[in-house]
């Protein structure tokens, strides 16, 4: 038990908020899991469904032969609330929270592989995999059997005393660790249902269960083509992520706030940025502004599609001149989605723009945003 003092000791050193150990064993909800896919809950997220990962879930010791234990380490990211004024200006793009400072990926990542350098030094024949937020690997589940939570109708791991503003990652290893003792009485959800009736697009069909197709987050982030358009209006500023599940679950009123200073925003324009700033957005000002951000990572061209869905739920005139500059972006997606959002305008504007465009367009599918079918 000496070697698993230490181990909190070292991963509490490095920054991490909680540590727990379980064995190598697949994941207790790999049924649910694999019916999640035949359902087709994970939309276009075909990496969810490739046959390798799907085995890899099935079998961890696929990942690390010797396989012995699966650490996992949290990060707390809460970050406050919004001013209302801010979070509700429809001039605004809304970003979830875990993106307003530095990308999680590297921050925590050298943090694990130093985790995991300490243990190897143990024994020369110990082998460690480090995975924060990209093996195949059912996270949440594995932190939930090492007593870190437990799942909620969200989906998402809570913790009872610190909710579910926590960044996972994980440490492989073929060392043999005690298994952490989970908690006796582990609350659980009960009969509330705040984060299924909060989220506008319905994306939960049943408790404990996220169709992804309807996500927000998933629109916004994973999909990398159109947003179905029945989907749009109920988006509201969102332009990446969302945060409505967890701004309305009551364990979160316990959410320790973030000590790691570059898990903070550096103003309130990384928090809702106004959105005129975000549609006029060249390559190189994308590149710049979100260099060391998660948001780099679905790049310019869809966080605009994002911002054009935004401002065409603004329900304002203000930014019909740059979404018709969008009109002749290189980008198909980004022309049809600013087009959506000028027919949401409805002035003499908008609709000029829109027919001079769809007299020189060639896109079929831009074409009939265009046409506003």
């Amino acid at each position: 038990m000496k070697l698993e003092v230490e181990l909190e000791r070292r991963a509490s050193a490095l920054g991490f908020s909680a540590i727990g150990i379980c064995g190598p064993e697949a994941a207790r909800r790999l049924p649910a899991y694999l019916q999640w896919l035949v359902d087709g809950h994970h939309g276009e997220m075909g990496y969810m469904a490739r046959p390798d990962r799907v085995e890899r879930r099935r079998n961890p010791q696929i990942i690390l032969p010797g396989l012995r234990s699966i650490i996992t380490v949290a990060l707390d990211y809460a970050t406050g609330s919004i001013p209302p004024e801010i979070a509700n200006d429809p001039g605004r793009g809304r970003i979830s929270n875990y993106a307003w400072g530095l990308d999680y990926h590297a921050i925590m990542t050298p943090r694990l592989e130093e985790l995991a350098a300490w243990l190897r030094a143990q024994d020369p024949l110990v082998q460690t995999r480090v995975y924060v937020d990209t093996g195949a690997i059912l996270e949440r589940d594995h932190a939930e059997t090492a007593g870190l939570g437990f799942i909620g109708k969200n989906t998402m791991l809570i913790a009872p005393r610190g909710g579910s503003w926590r960044f996972l990652g994980e440490l492989l290893t073929t060392l043999p660790l005690a298994p952490t003792r989970p908690a006796r009485h582990m609350p659980v959800c009960g009969s509330c249902r705040r984060c299924l009736d909060a989220c506008p697009t319905a994306a939960f069909p049943a408790p404990y269960v996220l169709d992804s197709r309807r996500c927000i987050s998933y629109l916004t982030i994973e999909l990398k083509g159109w947003i179905p358009r029945e989907l749009r209006p109920l988006m509201g500023n969102w332009i990446y992520g969302c945060d409505i599940c967890q701004d309305v679950c009551p364990f979160n009123r316990f959410a320790v706030p973030a000590t790691d200073t570059a898990l903070q925003p550096e103003s309130l324009d990384a928090v809702a940025p106004p959105l005129l700033d975000i549609l006029q957005l060249d390559e190189a000002a994308f590149d710049e502004r979100f260099a060391h951000s998660p948001i780099k990572r679905i790049k310019r061209g869809r966080l605009l599609r994002n911002a054009c869905v935004a401002a065409g739920n603004w329900g304002n005139p203000s930014p019909v001149p740059s979404l018709a500059a969008l009109l002749r972006d290189e980008e198909a997606i980004v022309r049809g989605h600013a087009a959506w959002a000028l027919h949401r305008t409805g002035d003499e504007l908008a609709r000029r723009a829109l027919r001079h465009a769809l007299a020189r367009e060639e896109d079929q599918r831009v074409r009939e945003e265009l046409q506003g079918w």
